[in-house]
């Protein structure tokens, strides 16, 4: 006789409901309080500054290389750096390691707020801001399951995402405004306000924890770390997939790395290009904030698990049908629906932290943060190159066709392999 998932029937028996957790429940608890307005205070802030850097790198060279290669800087340190320093908050207590790197990026931000730094040294001072942002996310992505238990967790991950995401648009469309209003330097050095604001945040609302603890005892390097968290994210099955599914990101980010060729293929004249290219920007992140909106709070915990594999084809699947060339609200309609499917991340996120253990949880995050990030600047780049040849229409609808194909057959082996989750989830619940 085949064996049941957890919660379906099983002869006679019936599993009694899961209860859902609500948002106000979440924000309730002073904890995540306090990491969620530190996590917004400094987003916000860093969209501020990336515009801010454009703006004062182009004015003060005049060379379109140069402001790319700043905007490049903001990339390549968590994919470089960020699997070794991650694995700090796995050594130290987090509170500890994200109290230093905020403390560390408002100095530095204080110095690229000075008119008379060179522009070398505003280089070197970019990377290391953003180099120290690993280290921090991985003790917040490895502290919050201490915070939130069972589905709390997964109820506080779409919160966070919703505003990182809402904090992405205001910033990206109200940054040039402010930049006219405050000019750069007044700009950076608000972002240097919001890191001290996170920090007296994190001193007030988060509690003392030790170190984690191993099983061994022992206190590794970060080195050794580091590859026993890859040998444990790539060297269980489960992981692996829930790893590739992070990774389809590549894919359905691509549309907004070329929304400015794509927006020029919709002007007729009526709205601006800008318009355009800003609506379609904005597009996705919308989509993701009501699929996490939706998802966190109206599907049950296993619901999410057992949908996992369907709302990751949904984020490929409406790229297909760029391939008719419908009109900027058709379009708009699509890329919304693609960011609707966004929302399995969540469930995702949640599968991951019950297959990773507490001490090596801050490393695993920071892999799994690198592999994103490389993942979507590498779908972008190609992106580029391809659209410069085809034009953006047929490459976001290739994008579209290959996600959809590696969804469909991650869905399947996840399918095969959710069972003893579903089990583990729905008995936190």
């Amino acid at each position: 006789m085949a064996a049941t998932e957890p919660g379906r029937l099983s002869g006679r028996h019936r599993r009694p409901p899961e209860t859902r957790v609500t948002y106000r429940e979440v924000v309730a608890i002073p904890e995540f309080r306090s990491l969620w307005l530190g996590q917004g205070m400094s987003m916000l802030g860093d969209q501020l500054a990336q515009v801010a850097l454009a703006v004062l790198v182009y004015s003060r060279t005049a060379s379109p290389l140069a402001t790319a290669s700043v905007y490049a800087l903001t990339y390549l340190p968590p994919i470089l750096g960020g699997p070794l320093l991650a694995g700090l908050a796995d050594r130290y207590p987090r509170r500890r390691v994200m109290l230093l790197c905020d403390l560390l990026r408002a100095l530095m931000m204080a110095a690229m707020a000075v008119p008379a730094t060179p522009f070398p040294v505003l280089c070197a001072l970019v990377f290391c801001v953003v180099l120290l942002g690993a280290p921090f996310s991985a003790a917040r992505a490895a502290l919050l399951p201490e915070v939130l238990e069972g589905d709390r967790y997964v109820v506080g991950s779409a919160l966070q995402n919703m505003t990182n995401q809402a904090v992405q648009m205001l910033g990206f469309a109200a940054g040039g405004a402010a930049i006219a209003v405050l000019g750069p330097y007044r700009a950076l050095a608000l972002d240097c306000a919001t890191f001290l604001g996170s920090a007296l945040v994190i001193v007030a609302g988060v509690r003392r924890r030790p170190a984690p603890e191993r099983e061994d005892g022992e206190r590794p390097s970060v080195w050794r770390m580091t590859r026993t968290g890859a040998r444990l994210v790539f060297g269980e099955r489960r992981l692996r997939t829930l790893v590739l599914f992070a990774l389809l990101c590549g894919f359905y980010v691509l549309p907004e790395g070329i929304a400015a060729p794509y927006a020029a293929t919709l002007a007729d004249g009526r709205v601006p290009v800008a318009v355009i290219t800003g609506l379609l920007m904005a597009a996705m992140p919308t989509g993701t904030v009501l699929g996490a909106f939706v998802f966190g709070r109206f599907v049950t915990p296993t619901g999410r698990l057992r949908g996992m594999g369907w709302l990751a084809m949904l984020t490929c699947a409406p790229l297909v049908l760029c391939v008719v060339r419908p009109p900027l609200e058709g379009v708009l309609a699509l890329w919304v629906l693609s960011g609707v499917g966004g929302a399995y991340q969540l469930a995702a996120n949640a599968a991951f932290v019950q297959c990773v253990p507490p001490s090596g949880r801050a490393a695993a995050f920071g892999l799994v943060q690198s592999g994103l990030m490389a993942a979507q600047g590498t779908g972008i780049l190609v992106g580029g190159a391809a659209a410069q040849r085809l034009g953006p229409e047929p490459v976001v609808t290739l994008a579209g066709v290959a996600g959809l194909c590696a969804a469909a057959v991650l869905a399947v082996l996840w399918t095969e392999s959710r069972t003893e989750i579903i089990a583990k989830v729905r008995a936190a619940a």
